[in-house]
């Protein structure tokens, strides 16, 4: 296993990382006097050519349709471009199905996220009476629409002039 790299002093000042995983990032050696930089014996180890691990066997594949999908092997691992969600949701099971790998999405937190969007669909889907629907619509008074059509006639005499 790889040794872990982490910047020099990093446990030392708060700023660099103590207590702040998020700070604790790798910084390549700079000084004069710096023994990490010179590689001296019992100091962290630097970067250099030949820390890298092996590269594995899977390949990734950009897909954004279905036909693209069907196309991959089942050794390969999917990545989903810019696909919405109804397509989305037929290349996750058609993937399923294949037995095929899709490296940015979690399965799980999307069937979840997916099931609780069509419980949310249906509960708003309730059926509306026809007699609900006349009586939501707003019938004006006379006075109204008296006031409606001179305000009409007002704004055509101003053009006129």
């Amino acid at each position: 296993m790889p040794p872990t790299f982490l910047r020099r002093n990093w446990n030392r000042l708060s700023r660099l990382g103590k207590k702040r995983r998020k700070k604790q990032v790798w910084r390549s050696p700079h000084g004069r006097h710096n023994k990490m930089r010179e590689k001296r014996k019992g100091y962290p180890a630097v970067v250099e050519i030949g820390y890298k691990q092996k590269v594995k066997d899977e390949k990734m594949v950009l897909v954004n349709n279905l036909r693209e999908l069907l196309n991959l092997g089942k050794g390969n691992v999917a990545i989903l471009g810019k696909v919405g969600n109804k397509k989305k949701i037929e290349l996750v099971k058609v993937a399923k199905e294949k037995g095929i790998k899709i490296y940015n999405l979690n399965l799980k937190k999307f069937d979840e996220k997916m099931e609780k969007q069509t419980k949310e669909k249906e509960a708003k889907k309730v059926p509306v009476k026809k007699e609900e629907k006349h009586s939501k619509k707003e019938i004006k008074s006379g006075s109204e629409q008296v006031q409606a059509s001179s305000n009409k006639n007002i704004g055509r005499e101003e053009k006129k002039k």
